[in-house]
């Protein structure tokens, strides 16, 4: 894989799967936009890059609950002007909240929830579409879970947050079909070493499950310039593929 010349805004750089994707594109000769909420975090991500040789990155410190459509597009005009265009948007960043019963969830978490893993991602793509719009074969990826296909008890604001983002994705997906050339996937990475996995399971024995590292190497292979045009798919946690919009039945 060869991204050069590639400018790739990753979300949630700072930790987890996102870091491991900023730093595999950078080997990988990518232009890296790493945006995130800690500021110490994404300079970490940043001093691990230009260590490793590789391009450059930049630092965007966005806090995704407080952020206004003003500061996503202060954020398209920045990218726009700094490199000219973007080949992708990879969405990583997400908020797990609470694992209670509804009405024990507390209001002001559910928002937070909801605003981090749904709102923020619709704001920051519409800000971004038109970037991704004048590129020959763009990529967006949105980052789901399980819970987000078929949501489950006690799950709360993130499997609702999920669900929504996975609604959106298809909505988008028809939308842009006939229209761009953006091969538009929505990710499932499954158990991962993460933060959030351990705040979720705290019983559980990392050790058993992929690392960040491991899943991010399936981010790539769907950046990948040299693949083929795909249009729009859904990869499961075992890393299959498949076509996220069915033929819809209109009436």
């Amino acid at each position: 894989m060869d991204f050069e010349g590639k400018t790739i805004l990753v979300t949630g750089a700072g930790s987890g799967i996102g870091r491991a994707i900023a730093i595999q594109l950078a080997q990988h000769r990518a232009r890296v936009v790493l945006l995130g909420r800690t500021v110490e975090k994404l300079e970490a991500v940043f001093d691990d890059i230009e260590k490793a040789g590789g391009p450059t990155p930049s630092i965007l410190p966005v806090d995704l609950e407080g952020a206004t459509s003003e500061d996503y597009q202060v954020i398209a005009s920045a990218i726009a002007n700094q490199f000219g265009g973007l080949y992708a948007l990879v969405h990583v960043a997400g908020e797990l909240g609470e694992r209670v019963p509804f009405d024990h969830y507390h209001e002001s978490t559910w928002q937070r929830v909801m605003r981090i893993n749904f709102e923020s991602t619709v704001s920051l793509t519409r800000a971004l579409l038109p970037l991704l719009r004048r590129e020959p074969h763009a990529r967006l990826i949105f980052t789901s879970s399980s819970v987000g296909e078929h949501p489950r008890a006690y799950w709360g604001a993130y499997a609702v947050s999920k669900y929504a983002l996975e609604g959106f994705a298809k909505l988008l997906a028809e939308e842009i079909a006939q229209t761009t050339s953006i091969d538009l996937t929505v990710v499932n990475p499954g158990a991962t070493q993460t933060a959030m996995r351990r705040q979720a399971y705290p019983a559980e024995n990392p050790r058993d499950l992929p690392t960040p590292d491991a899943v991010a190497m399936r981010y790539l292979a769907l950046l990948d310039p040299g693949s083929q045009r795909q249009g729009a798919r859904r990869m499961n946690s075992d890393g299959s593929l498949i076509a996220l919009n069915e033929t819809p039945q209109h009436s």
